[in-house]
């Protein structure tokens, strides 16, 4: 690409704002078109680095006269804009596709990508590298996106990067030295034509570009995984993560054994992420006795089975990020306790027929948390022996506190997304941590 190249941005948020502020540091004229108003945050940012940009709608004789569009990756490939600027050979990529261009040479580069467990891997993978004093840096669909990251004066020796399903649609070249795949279960399949090949595929595109000397790890998993990547024909070198690896408390990786107990992480989803994070960090020189430490001092995300903390005698559990059915399930799987479970939220075409074994005899009390709890009700009625419904977080929590005993835990794992009554699912989750709080207070 010459550096006089002519680059249209769409979408002004945090990786489109962050793309363009790259392309223009690297010489490039750079357009940014949202068809929304954008986030006074970015566009600030915009101004600041001498960026064009329009709000509310798209110039169509400026976007189509580009030379490369990079989309943001909440815009799906279906949407016409793009197909027809693919029709006109105009290349269109993802944020990460373009950041990797200007990568700087000898870094590695970690990809994470999963349905379930993406984040709590990502940063599990940062804090050993980062306890072992490794110059990482973590970023992707979590918090700074990967041009953001290129845009700091200090430049990291690793990218811990997690990756969607969307990101990956975008990418050509882009190449991780490590690349993992987590799990891959139903989600975000409106995107797909509710194909779960296409969905699958999307994930290995991860591995698309690696090389011989390139590691991907893969859950071992006979049903999608597999298939998917047959499909592939990933030329790197493969590490299957199996559920047997698990001992008991023990995770045994490469003859070592680690340990959960000493830190924060519960439950077998968890297990299984960490079994891919001391794997990568292993790969990357970390010691046994290191990665022991990092595990004992790490601490989960907010809204990742994230413990409230209260003096009550009962476990109040924030796990708002539970968007999918899958998700839940990991979480009711997690521990025994009898157990008060608040759900609900728009429903995403979920299969609650999936948690029913899980839920017999574990949830005593199931609080709907939805402007609709009808296919909620009717799922349970009959396995759950109370059930109760509202709109208002508040009133859920002082249900569930009404229900708990002593030595129960109160999970919020909606297995739903949060856009009925909440913002996005961290509102939910800041408004139940609140609640639960003021409640005890």
């Amino acid at each position: 690409m010459s550096a006089a190249a002519y680059i249209v941005v769409l979408g002004a948020g945090e990786s489109g704002a962050s793309a363009a502020r790259l392309a223009r540091r690297k010489g490039h004229r750079v357009f940014v078109s949202d068809a929304g108003a954008g986030q006074e945050r970015y566009l600030e940012e915009l101004r600041q680095d001498g960026v064009e940009f329009e709000t509310g709608g798209h110039t169509e004789d400026r976007i189509f006269s580009a030379d490369l569009v990079v989309k943001s990756p909440g815009i799906p490939d279906s949407v016409p804009m793009v197909e027809r600027l693919r029709a006109e050979g105009i290349p269109v990529i993802s944020e990460i596709e373009f950041a990797f261009r200007y990568a700087p040479r000898g870094a590695k580069i970690v990809g994470i990508t999963g349905s379930n467990g993406k984040t709590t891997t990502t940063m599990l993978t940062h804090h050993l590298l980062d306890f072992a004093g490794l110059k990482a840096v973590a970023g992707g669909n979590l918090g700074d996106s990967f041009a953001r990251l290129l845009l700091e004066d200090e430049t990291p020796d690793i990218f811990v990067l997690e990756l969607s399903s969307f990101q990956l649609d975008g990418i050509e070249k882009f190449r991780p030295d490590i690349a993992a795949v987590l799990n891959i279960t139903p989600d975000h399949l409106d995107r797909y034509n509710y194909e779960m090949e296409r969905y699958a595929d999307a994930k290995l595109r991860i591995s698309m570009a690696q090389r011989r000397d390139d590691q991907l790890l893969l859950l071992r998993d006979t049903e999608v995984i597999e298939p998917a990547l047959r499909r592939r024909d990933a030329q790197s070198q493969l590490t299957t993560i199996d559920a047997t690896d698990l001992n008991g408390d023990g995770l045994l990786v490469d003859g070592f054994e680690f340990s959960l107990q000493t830190g924060l992480l519960r439950g077998k989803h968890n297990a299984l992420n960490a079994l891919f994070a001391i794997r990568i960090a292993l790969m990357l020189g970390v010691t046994e006795q290191e990665i022991q430490l990092g595990l004992d001092s790490f601490s989960p995300a907010p809204h990742r089975m994230e413990v409230v903390p209260t003096a009550d005698g009962r476990t109040w559990i924030n796990d708002s990020k539970a968007t999918n059915v899958d998700a839940t399930f990991f979480a009711l799987d997690a521990t025994e306790e009898p157990t008060v479970w608040i759900a609900g939220g728009t429903d995403k075409g979920n299969d609650y027929d999936l948690l029913v074994e899980t839920v017999r005899g574990r949830v005593h009390t199931l609080i709907c948390l939805a402007i609709d709890a009808k296919k909620l009700r009717k799922a349970f009625a009959g396995v759950v022996p109370q059930i109760h419904a509202t709109h208002s977080m508040t009133v859920a929590v002082q249900l569930a506190g009404y229900y708990a005993e002593a030595g129960d835990r109160i999970l919020l794992s909606p297995a739903c997304a949060s856009f009925d009554l909440f913002k996005n699912y961290v509102d939910r989750g800041d408004q139940f941590r609140e609640a639960v709080k003021t409640q005890h207070a």
